[in-house]
């Protein structure tokens, strides 16, 4: 089992955590320098020659998800079919024996995403309660599985995993939860292991932006919504031509999900359930729901234009809005949803 630590211009708990680990037993402990600099060097440079330390360096910092895939590349290269890979912060937040723990749960499911759930419970900086508690929140609704803490860096990766996070763009604090979103779309169960909960003196060693991360975290939970809304607004100008130039509603409606479909299809499968799934599996069921939700909306649009003697596109908008979450849900759970492993 390797054990990979990001790490930018750590303190003195760095050393302290690879000689715990050292001293647990653990096979193989991987550091990686995320362009720290010059300032740095001399700390890099005594974990480098002790016995089951490796440290690879980049240039310039290029982000923790950057960092963690540089490990993860280098033990799936140099290992091959390990039981899997655990990844720790440099910072002091992750007690040796928590992550020995999380190793040996990786081995007992090497098929499993193991997490290391903080409690937050006694002395926490507000910024990281508060954002985990939304976070957290956000990716409920939004992704699923109900997840603890969807922002630990201790986990526990398997290899089936690892080698598909290696293809992600992500590089920041985001890649953390885009981790998450990429378990679920391969149908990966997700087992959470509660650990310490430990911050040093007003949280003075982590480098994360509350602002810009968040930001970008953020953005991932919000892809969906974002897309939604463009598609959205592309199916309700068709509709809207479409009418205007004579065509009955059930026309400008199926028009509109025609070019719906072909702009949001292949976005939502990867930008935003990164789905693996053959086309031949997805395509149809997401068809399917296209045409489910296209009768109803059609329905809704009628029933509001007669009854409740809203115009045509007030309708039309509204409708919409109303089976937004429900095919929200249904693309999530049923279309790009593989069977759990």
């Amino acid at each position: 089992m390797s054990v990979v630590i990001p790490a930018f211009q750590p303190g003195v708990e760095l050393r302290t955590v690879v000689e715990a680990l050292l001293a647990a037993g653990m096979e193989e402990i991987l550091v990686i320098d995320d362009g720290s600099g010059p300032d740095y060097a001399e700390r890099f440079e005594t974990l480098r020659h002790i016995p089951r330390v490796q440290v690879l360096r980049h240039a310039v910092n290029l982000g923790k998800g950057a960092a963690i895939k540089t490990g993860l590349n280098h033990v799936l290269c140099t290992r091959g079919k390990d039981a899997g890979i655990v990844t720790a912060d440099a910072d002091g937040q992750h007690h040796a024996d928590d992550i020995v723990r999380i190793a040996r749960a990786l081995t007992e499911t090497p098929q499993m995403l193991v997490l290391g759930a903080r409690r937050f419970e006694g002395k926490v900086p507000l910024r990281s309660r508060f954002g985990n508690a939304v976070t957290r929140s956000l990716f409920r609704l939004l992704i699923g599985p109900a997840v603890t803490d969807t922002q630990t860096g201790l986990r526990g990766i398997p290899v089936a995993l690892a080698s598909h996070l290696l293809r992600m763009t992500s590089s920041g604090y985001e890649f953390e939860l885009d981790m998450l979103i990429a378990a679920r779309a391969m149908g990966l169960k997700v087992r959470e292991e509660p650990i310490r909960t430990i911050y040093g003196p007003g949280n003075r060693s982590s480098h994360f932006n509350p602002l810009l991360d968040s930001m970008k975290i953020y953005f991932v939970l919000l892809r969906f919504a974002a897309l939604s809304l463009s598609t959205a607004i592309l199916d309700n100008v068709v509709f809207a031509l479409l009418y205007h130039f004579g065509a009955q509603i059930a026309v400008a409606q199926l028009g509109a999900r025609a070019a719906s479909v072909c702009y949001n299809y292949p976005l939502v499968r990867s930008a935003v359930f990164t789905s693996t799934q053959k086309h031949r599996a997805a395509f149809p069921k997401y068809l399917l729901l296209v045409a489910f939700n296209a009768v109803l909306s059609y329905a809704l649009i009628v029933f509001l234009q007669s009854y409740v003697s809203f115009g045509v596109m007030p309708a039309k908008l509204t409708a919409e809005s109303i089976l937004f979450i429900a095919s929200f849900a249904l693309q999530r759970d049923f279309v790009f949803k593989q069977g759990e492993r």
